[in-house]
Order: C-alpha cells, then sequence, then structure tokens
C-alpha cells in the first residue's frame, strides 16, 4: 500500500498520507483558484484511516471559504495543506506531496468556471461543476469593472489589486518551491510591469516568508485565507493568475522547472518547455 509524505513550503507542517489513493482530480473552481493562486487545484483522495499529521498543529490557520467549509493553510508561509479529516476518504492537495501518489488525475471539475486564461488539453473526463454538486462560486469583485483594467483579490477579499493595461505573460512553473506554495501542479504566475500594478486596498496585511536558502524565492500571502498574493520586484510585478478577477487578455505562454515537475502530471499542450530557466529569463 502506497503511502507518500507531504509539508508546506517552510516545512513547519508536515504529513503522511497511505493508500490507496482512488481518485485525483483538478479543479478549476474560482475558490480553488484564489486560495492556489494558479489555473486550477489538484486533489487527491486519501483514506481518512491512513492519513497522520505528523508535526505543525498548532501552525494550522483555518478559513470558511463557503458556509461549513474550512480550508487549512499553514499560518507561517501561506501553503495550502489538508483539512481534518473525517470518515472515510477526504481530499488532500497533491502539490505539497514529495512522494508519487501511484494515482494520476481522472477528472476537470467545476470547468464552467475555469479560467479564460488557461486551456484543457489532456484527455481526463471535464464536468462542468461536481457530479451530484450543482454550484461553487467565489467571492464577487469588490470594484467595478473597468475598461483596460484587470482586478485580482484573494479568497477572503481583504486584499486587493489593479493592473492597468496589457498584461500578456503567464508562465507556468513546475519547480519544487511553487508547488509547495502553491499547494498546485504548478505556479501559474502573470508578468507586468510594476508600473501597471496598484494595490487597491490591503497592502499592509500582506505576509511573506522567504526559503532560507533560496537567493530570492519569498512566498507572499493573505494572514486570514492564506491565498498567495503578488510580489513587486525588480521592475516587475508577478501576480498568481489564479486571483485574477478578469480576463487579462494574455496567456499561458511556456512552462519552466518541468526538470522537477510532479510525476503525477503530464503536460499535454504544445507550449515551449524548459527544464529550467527560460532564456534570458533568470
Amino acid at each position: 500500500m502506497a503511502s507518500v509524505r507531504g509539508s508546506c513550503l517552510c516545512g513547519a507542517v508536515a504529513w503522511r498520507a497511505a493508500g490507496p489513493f482512488a481518485r485525483m482530480l483538478h479543479c478549476h473552481c474560482s475558490i480553488c483558484r484564489k486560495a492556489h493562486g494558479s489555473a486550477f487545484a489538484t486533489y487527491v483522495a486519501a483514506p481518512a484511516a491512513g492519513f497522520a499529521l505528523e508535526c505543525g498543529r498548532e501552525q494550522v490557520a483555518f478559513y470558511e471559504s463557503s458556509p461549513g467549509f474550512r480550508r487549512a493553510f499553514c499560518g507561517r508561509c501561506g501553503s495550502v495543506v489538508p483539512g481534518e479529516p473525517g470518515e472515510g476518504d477526504f481530499f488532500i492537495p497533491a502539490g505539497p506531496l514529495d512522494g508519487d501518489p501511484a494515482a494520476g488525475p481522472q477528472s476537470h471539475i467545476f470547468v464552467g468556471s475555469k479560467a479564460p486564461w488557461h486551456e484543457i488539453t489532456d484527455a481526463a473526463e471535464q464536468f462542468a461543476a461536481y457530479p451530484g454538486f450543482d454550484g461553487l462560486a467565489g467571492p464577487e469583485p469588490r470594484s467595478p469593472a473597468r475598461e483596460g483594467v484587470t482586478r485580482g483579490s484573494c479568497l477572503c477579499g481583504a486584499v486587493a489589486f489593479e493592473i492597468e493595461g496589457p498584461a500578456e505573460l503567464i508562465i507556468n512553473c513546475h519547480c519544487s518551491r511553487c508547488r509547495k506554495a502553491r499547494a498546485a501542479a504548478h505556479g501559474s504566475n502573470l508578468f507586468a510591469r510594476d508600473a501597471q500594478f496598484r494595490w487597491v486596498q490591503g497592502q499592509e496585511t500582506v505576509a511573506s516568508y522567504k526559503v532560507p536558502d533560496a537567493e530570492r524565492f519569498t512566498s507572499s500571502f493573505c494572514p486570514t485565507c492564506g491565498a498567495s498574493l503578488p510580489i513587486l520586484r525588480e521592475g516587475l510585478a508577478i501576480v498568481p493568475a489564479g486571483l485574477l478577477d478578469d480576463d487579462p487578455g494574455g496567456r499561458e505562454r511556456l512552462h519552466i522547472f518541468t526538470g522537477s515537475k510532479a510525476s503525477w502530471y503530464e503536460i499535454t499542450d504544445a507550449l515551449p518547455q524548459f527544464e529550467e530557466y527560460a532564456p534570458g529569463q533568470r
């Protein structure tokens, strides 16, 4: 029986789950996109009886994203972590897993509300919502739509921002740090000039965590809901694309750090792939 370990970006929260891992799915609902900051979230069903939180219980924070449903994240680094197991199977995020659960994605759910900048190209079955469940919607933007402006916000809405003008470059990063920080198959980041970016509210509440042995990898997140947040660096605004409330006009352009992608995730689109950084990117 397969057993895998997982941990958040900072390592404060770690767990172990034993299989069999019966189902793995990609969720495209707006709540998951905001919680993870990526094109979609990937969850795998694990038996509750085989799950054990090894450390970090005191670091786990919760946010009630919909009535009766609490999402868990590490209060130190913002990574989504498993919630409270009930009886039978429960879903844990696949992105932070350190091992291979010997399961692959079988379906896409809530594709009726998927990100307009992401295209589904694999052969997994697609559902407009979730079988047996009709609706799941994220929070409405708190500012009115304006032509030429792309709005974005965290899951709870406490932090909001705007990008003025075209923002055409979205890069999917498969490095292990992005997978843990976003608790997803990969990070999806929109790049814009910092002059285009403006905080609307909540900038003073933004929390951050820098990986100690990294040159510059820093995770920025909302301390209330755990959602990943933009970072301004070297003249650029690096924006978790899952936070966007509007279509930015840009689309995914390439995949980087595919040499360390998740073993359970297959890249099926025709976008350029680079084992580490793309030429001239670093």
